[in-house]
């Protein structure tokens, strides 16, 4: 069927076709309302006529160009590194989010304007919940010259550590230019990467031989992991630069703002007196509870529980004693603390994570003088990222001072105080919810 002309959701007319898959068709288009050229990825339903059951729209992109030999071995070698790096970080963005590609090759990686890579072609792409009962994939597939050695015996294997493998045969690919294992016979080429027989070229830097080694791994329990590739030496080198920037970016950042913690330049008096400043934490009326009550919180249907990106719990510290604490935690989590005003803390991490610094706010309301709420919520960088720190890091070491978190069983009360207590945050059930509404709206 010839779609040409064809305008998809009222936004999106359809040019030439300039691929077709498996599983799906890959056009040229026009944004009709932004007047943009862009490619449609359409998966047609088996109807007459064809109607598009999903449709994926991105920005015009380019083919990774391989052949870079015209290129000064510097600047080849910096494009590389580069190409790889962010190849990793793509990668290991996916599995983070319980994603394996399963058919990493370089024809699925693409460039963007700014020659930032892209991986494309999640068509044989599985999800954390399509492994069996024994925890590993079983679907045999992939391009045969990149597929890991546990997926050709079909016994099962771990999505991370076959995408790693494929990782590996693409950074050998990058650097020679040809395929590391290759064979006009395709069971003498499955032979070679059961063996993991291949030859680095002499002119391969030794650190790269012995990266490759640990990648192409054919055992899959040895093989390194994409956490240990970021820690190698290699990997790192080309992110000197980049990170070098990046700090010294942030110290300037830091040192421009007025309310940050004191610093190596300041006298020891002027950081005695910040020290004894106490943090002034901002008032919360009967309407601010209310915004916080559990029963008014509808993010659940918005998100899940472990993508939630705050938290929130009640101390009867008072908020000096909060604030050293967050303090302590952020030194032990190596996470550096910033001093904002009305009781704001601000963490941020020393390295840069999946996507940029992770930024985590602590903001201490008072109800009363001996009763806070405090909530801990990200700002900048990767939800799960803060998930972890949240819950392996920061909770733990907030158990002596926390009186409960929301959404978790109020603690039984203590000794009795000459001044009362606030009530624990209103929790309205379903039913409540309803019959209060009822009443505010104007009966028929």
């Amino acid at each position: 069927m010839d779609n040409k002309g064809t305008v998809l959701m009222e936004r999106y007319e359809l040019g030439r076709l300039l691929g077709q898959g498996t599983f799906a068709k890959v056009y040229y288009a026009r944004n009709v309302q932004a007047g943009q050229n862009t490619l449609i990825l359409c998966r047609f339903l088996k109807s007459w006529p064809p109607k598009p059951r999903f449709i994926l729209s991105w920005n015009m992109l380019k083919e990774v160009n391989f052949s870079t030999r015209w290129l000064k071995e510097s600047s080849r070698r910096k494009l590389l590194e580069k190409y790889f790096q962010q190849l990793i970080n793509a990668v290991d963005f996916c599995h983070s989010r319980g994603v394996y590609h399963r058919d990493l090759k370089p024809e699925n990686l693409l460039l963007d304007e700014n020659e930032n890579l892209k991986v494309s072609d999640f068509g044989l792409s599985a999800l954390a919940e399509s492994k069996h009962q024994d925890g590993l994939l079983h679907t045999t597939c992939g391009t045969p010259a990149y597929v890991a050695p546990e997926v050709i015996n079909r016994r099962g294997y771990d999505g991370e550590k076959a995408d790693v493998w494929s990782c590996g045969v693409i950074l050998f690919v990058l650097l020679a230019g040809y395929l590391p294992f290759h064979d006009s016979n395709l069971m003498e080429m499955y032979r070679k990467i059961g063996k993991a027989e291949y030859k680095c070229p002499n002119w391969f830097p030794a650190e790269v031989r012995k990266l490759l080694l640990r990648i192409l791994d054919p055992n899959p329990n040895t093989r390194i992991s994409i956490a240990k590739i970021k820690e190698t030496s290699w990997f790192k080198k080309g992110l000197n630069s980049k990170l070098t920037k990046t700090k010294t970016e942030n110290t300037e950042n830091v040192f421009r703002n007025a309310d940050v913690a004191s610093g190596p330049c300041e006298t020891s008096s002027t950081a005695a007196e910040k020290k004894q400043e106490l943090p002034r934490a901002a008032n919360l009326n009967a309407f601010d509870i209310i915004s916080f009550s559990a029963g008014f919180d509808l993010s659940g249907l918005f998100e899940e529980p472990r993508l939630k990106k705050e938290a929130r719990f009640t101390s009867r510290q008072p908020a000096s004693v909060i604030l050293s604490k967050l303090e302590e935690i952020a030194k032990h989590l190596k996470l550096r603390v910033r001093k904002k005003e009305a009781g704001l803390v601000k963490f941020e991490g020393l390295k840069e994570g999946r996507k940029g610094i992770l930024s985590i706010d602590a903001e201490i309301f008072e109800v009363t003088p001996s009763f806070h709420l405090v909530e801990v919520k990200k700002s900048d960088g990767d939800t799960l990222e803060y998930q972890k720190v949240l819950n392996e890091g920061m909770r733990p070491a907030l158990q002596d001072i926390v009186w409960a978190w929301q959404g978790e069983q109020q603690q039984p009360p203590l000794e009795l105080h000459s001044e009362p207590l606030p009530q624990q945050l209103p929790q309205l059930s379903q039913q409540q919810l309803q019959q209060q509404l009822q009443e505010l709206l104007p009966s028929s």
